[in-house]
This record gives structure tokens, C-alpha cells and sequence, in this order.
């Protein structure tokens, strides 16, 4: 699979941009501000309908504009894709799949896969539980697309008990929650919903923390050059151990937890029980590489999580699109040597650099030229 065309109208510092592209490796080189990761976060937001960047639409669209227009030409083995997103101001996006009106954007999801690794990723290893759920849940989707599905449900769920709770905790201050404060009646219903998709999302979660783990360790292995073992584990919220990716115990779990919690839960007017809470543990050695590690080890360690990402994925069939942006600066000679000996065979490799002196020589291929919110062919 590769992009053979990106086009964007009003995105970010782009007011028009049209980029043909080829398989193999094309590098955007530039000085710092000029637009290089704007254009690999609008390719990898036709494959995730979102930014790495930042959590919503607006500042995608360029100042002054009223939308952002994306249009990505996707060749892979089955056939060829045109997906066209418009970004809007204040209004639902809008997505085309070969000139059809789609009337659930997610419908496109999987017409183009991409791995992103970029300076953000390092948050994986080094930021809160969100960052590492982030990372789960879009790997989930580009890997069984129906998860974007469960993961919506599970969100509004979530977002309906939690507005329940609220609204049961200002009623217990005004006198008018019931005697003791009881749960109201609704709050049942909630649970049966928070249940059943917050068990299928964790079930997805841990099937997929199996598949990665001796991914992730070979990787780290061969980035970092160091004969160090690496773990990851799934940590849910109010257990010490990693459970089984049986949805059954999950569901008794899941619904035993909330019985649990739930006079807490109701004092304190949100849900304190279900993936939201999830955490995954990454070790390297014995040591959770969060606040152990070196920044060193925690590059490479985000690195590996990517790396095993493109692996899983180019294991159901096409090679995913690789995007490295700004990567290369940040790693020492060998580091990069490594990383570019590990990608230099992906089907269509995107690189950003600032120096092009920083690109090891293995991925020479095209080479473009970003100035201005313009890009030339170099």
C-alpha cells in the first residue's frame, strides 16, 4: 500500500498543496516551521480521522478558513482509492470514498493504513495511562476497524454515566437524592451498557498487548543494540495482575468492580471502573521504563512500540505506509543506522528531517524541498 497523491486546500499553513508520490522513500527537508509534519500529520489523518498533534479539528483548518480540504490517492494490491475529508468549522466533517458521500465517516477507516512515529510518541513511554490507551485503541481500529464502532459506544456510555453521576451527587447536596443517597434507578441501565462494550473494548486491548509484546522486544533489540529484555503488560483498573481476553470474566469483572465502587462512584460523581482506568506497563529489564529509564532507552523503547505496530500490521497483507517525522535528529549514528536498515524495505517510507545531512544515506530516494507552505521536488 502507498500514497500516490496528497492534496491539501487550507490546511494548517497550507492554503494549496498537491504532492505526487512514488513507492520507496521520499524525504521533506526544511528549516523548523515551515510545514514538513504538517504534511505527514494531514496523511496520517486520512488514515486515523485524527491528529497526533492535537485533540480536535480546529486548529487543522488554516486561519481565516472556514475548512480544511484532504484528498489522498491510496494504491494498494485490491485496488485504488481516492478519500476525500472535509474539515469543518462548528459542523460535522464530511468523507468521500471514491466520490460516494459516506454517511459514517469511519466507513473509510482501513482505506489507508499508516504508522506515525514522531517527537510526540515518546510520551508513550514517558506520559500518563491516556497516552498508552491512545496508542492501543488506534492500533485496535487500523487493525479490526469494527473497534472504532466499540469504542464510540463505549465513549458515549461513559460520557451518559458519568453526567448521571454528577447529576446524582447535586441532588444528594440539595436534599433530594433519596434516603442514603441511592443510586438512581437509571444508573442500572448505564451499567449494563458500560459492561458489555467496556468488556469487548478490554478484550481487543489485551489480544492485542499479546501480539505486540515479542514484537516490541525484538525491535527494541534491534534499535537499541543493547541485550536488554523488554515486558508490557495490561494493567485494568482495580486488579494487580493481567487478566485473560475471556469476555465472559471480563463481563462478571467488570460488572462486580462497579458494584464495588459504587458508593464512591456516587460521592464522588464519576466512574471509577472501566478501560478508561486501563493502564499498559512497559518494563525494560525488571524496571517500569516510566521514570527509570534514560532518554535514551525511552527513545528507543517508542521507537519499538511503532516498529511492532508496522509489523502487526503488515502482517494482515499490505505494507503500511511508514512516516517518520523529525525522528532522526533526535537518535545518535547508530541509532539511525539501525532504524533505517529495519525500514529501508517498507513498501513507501515518509521522512521529515530539518537537516538532510541527518537522513542516513540507506533511505536516499526522492527528496523534496519545503519552504513556505510550498513543496518542491529538491
Amino acid at each position: 500500500m502507498h500514497l500516490s497523491r496528497l492534496a491539501l486546500t487550507d490546511f494548517r499553513s497550507y492554503a494549496a498543496a498537491d504532492v505526487e508520490l512514488a513507492p520507496g522513500v521520499s524525504t521533506f527537508t526544511g528549516a523548523n516551521g515551515q510545514g514538513k509534519t504538517n504534511l505527514v500529520e494531514a496523511a496520517a489523518y486520512v488514515a486515523t480521522f485524527g491528529s497526533h498533534r492535537v485533540a480536535t479539528d480546529a486548529p487543522l483548518i488554516r486561519h481565516g478558513a472556514q475548512r480544511a480540504i484532504l484528498r489522498a490517492a491510496v494504491t494498494s494490491t485490491e485496488r485504488d482509492n481516492l478519500v476525500e475529508i472535509e474539515i469543518n468549522q462548528g459542523k460535522a466533517n464530511r468523507v468521500r470514498l471514491n466520490r460516494v458521500p459516506l454517511p459514517r465517516p469511519r466507513e473509510a477507516l482501513g482505506t489507508l493504513r499508516c504508522v506515525l512515529f514522531a517527537p510526540e510518541d515518546l510520551a508513550i513511554v514517558k506520559g500518563d495511562p491516556d497516552q498508552r490507551r491512545r496508542y492501543l485503541d488506534e492500533l485496535l481500529v487500523a487493525t479490526r476497524p469494527r473497534f472504532a464502532g466499540v469504542r464510540a459506544d463505549y465513549d458515549r456510555v461513559l460520557r451518559q454515566r458519568t453526567a448521571l453521576l454528577k447529576s446524582a451527587k447535586a441532588a444528594r447536596f440539595t436534599g433530594q437524592g433519596g434516603a442514603g443517597g441511592a443510586a438512581p434507578s437509571a444508573l442500572e441501565v448505564w451499567d449494563d451498557h458500560l459492561v458489555a462494550s467496556g468488556a469487548e473494548l478490554t478484550a481487543g486491548r489485551l489480544e492485542l498487548t499479546a501480539a505486540l509484546r515479542p514484537l516490541a522486544a525484538k525491535a527494541y533489540a534491534a534499535v537499541s543494540g543493547e541485550d536488554m529484555t523488554t515486558g508490557m503488560s495490561y494493567r485494568q483498573s482495580g486488579r494487580e495482575d493481567e487478566p485473560a481476553a475471556d469476555r465472559a470474566a471480563l463481563t462478571e469483572g467488570l460488572r462486580e468492580s462497579l458494584a464495588r465502587v459504587r458508593r464512591a462512584e456516587l460521592e464522588r460523581g464519576v466512574c471509577l471502573v472501566g478501560p478508561h482506568r486501563d493502564d499498559i506497563e512497559l518494563r525494560i529489564g525488571e524496571l517500569p521504563a516510566r521514570g527509570y529509564a534514560s532518554h535514551g532507552e525511552s527513545w528507543s523503547l517508542a521507537l519499538a512500540l511503532r516498529l511492532a505496530a508496522y509489523d502487526l500490521l503488515r502482517s494482515g497483507g499490505d505494507d503500511p505506509v511508514l512516516m517518520l517525522d523529525d525522528v532522526f535528529a533526535e537518535l545518535d549514528s547508530g541509532r539511525r543506522e539501525s532504524l533505517a536498515g529495519l525500514v529501508s524495505g517498507a513498501e513507501q517510507v515518509l521522512v521529515t528531517a530539518a537537516v538532510p545531512a541527518d537522513v542516513p544515506a540507506l533511505l536516499a530516494g526522492q527528496r523534496f524541498e519545503v519552504s513556505g507552505g510550498a513543496v518542491f521536488r529538491a
